[in-house]
């Protein structure tokens, strides 16, 4: 038997072990990763030494994991596995807004707030007032749709990277019954990934950067609508050029965040002392798959 049928045999006979499975999607899963699993390996002829630094890979990454760090969903974010998935799973339909990566940052127990509201909770940053209409693809408003929102300061850091840090940098509102919605929070900046573990330290050797583009997250939920989970981008942003560290940037989520001075009056009234940013964000939202 030559080389190549013995690494033949050697992917068959696996792929027979699945045979028996009862879950037919699960049998479809195993056995096609296992084809190009299989055919990675005998495509870069993996040595045992890399073999071994790869398992070693993964084992740190579940090493430095835990309730506020999710290092696996950083390497699938790094490795476009994230957007790729995001990318099947939320098919073009129509002028609905796309979506794109959830990141490791977002907790179930933010606080509510009304229409108005102030997402910062006394983080660091430029005031920035965000506003728009949550509509359907026919162009229907929304109403009650619930919008999660969540950013990091102007360090570049979540709430939750702050040691017994309450909530800030994050909240949920519900649109009125014209779909529309505005919050205050900040002018996002610029971060770079938590780089100080394995996935860190796989961008340094291939010479990537760890910087995220500066974004606001946003989750938009609402009956018969599709979830949207995706961000807004800030126009001019120099990151934009040199490159997203998890492919999340699409063009139709570049927004432009007008710079405001501070006797400029703000559209609910607010009185400030510093320079502010507003921008405006439509969404619209796919049916139900």
């Amino acid at each position: 038997m030559d080389q190549q049928a013995i690494e033949q045999d050697v992917t068959e006979r696996v792929l027979n072990s699945f045979e028996n499975t009862e879950d037919p999607r699960l049998k479809q899963v195993m056995q096609s990763l296992t084809t190009h699993l299989h055919a990675f390996i005998r495509d870069v002829r993996l040595t045992e030494e890399e073999w071994d630094k790869a398992i070693a890979f993964l084992t740190d990454c579940g090493h430095i994991t835990d309730d506020k760090r999710q290092e696996f969903v950083l390497l699938s974010d790094v490795l476009g596995a994230s957007m790729m998935t995001i990318a099947v799973n939320n098919e073009a339909y129509g002028d609905a807004t796309e979506a794109t990566v959830f990141g490791p940052f977002f907790v179930d127990d933010a606080p509510q707030i009304e229409y108005g509201g102030d997402i910062s909770g006394g983080m660091s940053g430029q005031p920035c007032w965000v506003e728009g209409t949550v509509k359907d693809t026919e162009g229907n408003p929304v109403a009650g749709a619930r919008i999660d929102v969540w950013e990091a300061d102007d360090d570049g850091f979540y709430d939750v990277q702050y040691e017994g840090q309450e909530a800030a940098g994050r909240a949920w509102l519900l649109s009125d019954d014209e779909g529309r919605y505005g919050f205050w929070g900040l002018t996002p900046t610029p971060y770079p990934i938590p780089h100080d573990g394995p996935v860190g330290k796989m961008l340094q050797a291939t010479g990537r950067s760890p910087v995220r583009a500066a974004h606001l997250h946003f989750m938009v939920d609402a009956p018969g609508l599709r979830r949207l989970v995706t961000h807004i981008f800030v126009d001019g942003d120099p990151q934009l050029e040199i490159g997203d560290s998890v492919f999340g940037v699409k063009d139709s989520l570049i927004k432009k965040f007008e710079q405001q001075d501070a006797s400029t009056p703000t559209p609910d009234g607010r009185q400030l002392d510093r320079d502010w940013a507003r921008t405006t964000f439509d969404i619209v939202l796919a049916p139900q798959n």
